[in-house]
């Protein structure tokens, strides 16, 4: 290897790092972040290696370079050996040299980032969580116009079922034809306009995904477990991707921020809450999906009550414990491509490590 382009990625302008490996010589060049301007920067010098940093743009940057046959790198800028706390001096050019010489030093810090598909997969998924997102803050916002006017609404689902929609369109009215002591009525009236239309962008949204999951087996592999949705067993097989990545299961709690924190020094020896890293979404649901499982699951249940030991303040402790096992139960599912298994009724456990 004798040349690396390490890019500090911009919105709308980059910095590239030309690093000439015999010599041990650098310069840099900005251009615009745009796909024509690094196809021409990477046949024009030609490198052994791309090195850039996880974002936004990241994607279509990688997709270029393997067209182009180079290698690439994509550094993980969450990690400490990419922390700037304590730097006097931070720039788009140090930023770059350092990409360069930490990947020529074989310590720059990795991800792993998936095809063209499953990108746009996952942006999909995250797409309809945001919709989900809105609808509740539309529905909040109707609340908080009911409360102010003193009007007591049902807590809830039981707040909008069609019944309790139709009665709150009756109570609205066209914004345009409110007086100056009606306002409440119209603003009500926009907000269920919106709510409409969030519904019908939720239901498209979701009959793509129900498409897009009926010809994926993966899928359908992780929908054998009792209790997994669609919605799970979807983010689960987009976001592991390729389960031969993990080595084993602790680097897979590890990935969704499952695991504790660990502080050790000398004969001191402590774990505290759960790192938290990785994809929050992925983690929510699980442990959103761990709640349920006490009704659905029995193998899940009794890990719930194993770690919480009839103790309600251990509930919230016992709950991680479910969704980390029921991540690492769906990833040994999709790298052994086998269907759900009781471990209570097995001999051998489904969850391998």
């Amino acid at each position: 290897m004798q040349k690396i382009i390490a890019i500090d990625l911009g919105k709308f302008n980059s910095v590239a790092c030309l690093y000439e490996i015999e010599g041990d010589t650098h310069r840099f060049k900005t251009l615009a972040t745009l796909p024509q301007a690094f196809h021409d920067l990477f046949v024009r010098h030609e490198p052994d290696r791309v090195v850039i940093e996880i974002g936004c743009q990241a994607g279509w940057v990688c997709d270029l370079a393997e067209a182009l046959a180079i290698e690439i790198q994509v550094a993980n800028t969450n990690h400490d050996a990419w922390r700037w706390k304590n730097t006097k001096r931070k720039t788009d050019r140090d930023d770059a040299l350092k990409l360069a010489r930490l990947s020529l030093m074989d310590q720059l810090p990795l991800v792993s980032l998936p095809n063209s598909r499953v990108r746009q997969w996952r942006s999909l998924i995250h797409y309809r969580h945001t919709l989900v997102h809105r609808r509740t803050a539309i529905k909040n916002s109707i609340r908080s116009i009911l409360d102010r006017e003193g009007m007591r609404w049902p807590a809830g689902k039981s707040g909008w079922t069609t019944k309790a929609v139709s009665a709150l369109h009756r109570r609205a009215r066209p914004i345009a034809n409110v007086d100056e002591d009606h306002l409440w009525q119209g603003q009500l009236h926009v907000e269920l306009q919106a709510l409409q239309d969030q519904e019908e962008l939720i239901q498209q949204v979701e009959r793509k995904l129900e498409v897009l999951a009926a010809t994926n087996k993966r899928v359908e592999l992780l929908r054998t477990i009792p209790g997994v949705g669609p919605r799970l067993a979807e983010l689960v097989v987009a976001m592991i991707d390729d389960p031969r990545r993990f080595k084993n299961s602790k680097q897979v709690g590890a990935y969704a921020g499952l695991v504790p924190r660990q502080y050790e020094s000398g004969t001191m020896k402590r774990h505290g809450r759960i790192t938290g890293q990785g994809n929050k979404l992925l983690r929510a649901l699980l442990v959103e999906v761990g709640w349920l499982m006490r009704r659905y699951n029995p193998y899940l249940r009794s890990v719930f009550d194993n770690v919480c030991r009839g103790n309600r303040a251990r509930r919230k402790i016992a709950v991680i414990a479910v969704a980390r096992r029921l991540l690492i139960c769906c990833w040994a599912m999709l790298r052994d491509g086998t269907r759900w298994r009781d471990p209570m009724l097995q001999s051998t456990p489904v969850c391998v490590a």
